[in-house]
């Protein structure tokens, strides 16, 4: 298995074999917590006007996206797991936009497979590898507003690589280490009130879920996530 690490959207054009596009803070925290409390469906977008647009598709859908970190205008909710756990999306249809982990999927079109990548189901990202043995996993970091390198996706991209190759890959230290990256700042500063500091508990709670979430594609489709047990 050859492993590959890119950066941000450029990266994402580059992945081959299987991709896995990273976002902790918070999209790919965000769209297994959608999954864990009922949503039927998870479609990822690039652009606003095209989320907006798929909500008006889909009667009922639950519109949940960022831009700079914060909630868009006329949205259910933010880039929050926090937020999205306090939805009532039984059974409903999420609409998702981000200025990072969304952005990677919808770049990630020559890869085989595309799935998203956090802490919270880490392990099961790796099985699910192991499983399907690919020639080439690309991990992609999509950092900072998909603009700049961040500690958070940095360490899960060095964790998942030594979880392949059979290394000592330290998520038992996880929210010690991001306590005091600078993208976890926000979280604990009351100002921030886009941010709660519950959502950084949720993004460092490594191993909540058994699961993965892969990228379906279908030809004049919009792009959606699919939740997959994990081998």
């Amino acid at each position: 298995m050859q492993i590959e690490v890119f950066d941000h959207v450029a990266g994402a054009r580059e992945a081959r074999g299987i991709a896995v596009v990273i976002d902790v803070f918070r999209a790919f925290t965000v769209a297994p917590h959608a999954f864990d409390v009922g949503a039927a469906r998870v479609f990822p977008v690039g652009e606003i006007d095209e989320a907006i647009a798929l909500g008006r598709r889909f009667p009922g859908a639950v519109l949940a996206g960022e831009r700079h970190a914060r909630r868009l205008p006329g949205f259910d909710a933010g880039n929050s797991p926090t937020e999205i756990r306090s939805l009532d999306l039984r059974g409903k249809v999420l609409v998702h936009t981000t200025h990072a982990g969304t952005q990677g999927l919808v770049n990630a079109s020559a890869a085989d497979e595309v799935l998203t990548g956090s802490f919270v189901n880490i392990s099961a990202v790796c099985r699910y590898l192991r499983a399907r043995a690919p020639g080439r996993v690309s991990l992609v970091r999509m950092g900072h507003e998909a603009r700049e390198r961040c500690a958070e996706d940095d360490l899960y991209a060095a964790c998942l690589q030594e979880l392949l190759l059979d290394g000592p890959a330290p998520l038992a230290e996880v929210r010690d280490r991001l306590r005091d990256a600078p993208a976890a700042r926000k979280f604990f500063d009351p100002a921030c009130d886009w941010a709660p500091r519950e959502d950084f508990d949720y993004c460092t709670e490594v191993d909540r879920f058994d699961f993965v979430l892969r990228l379906k594609r279908v030809a004049g489709e919009p792009l959606e996530l699919v939740r997959l047990a994990a081998p």
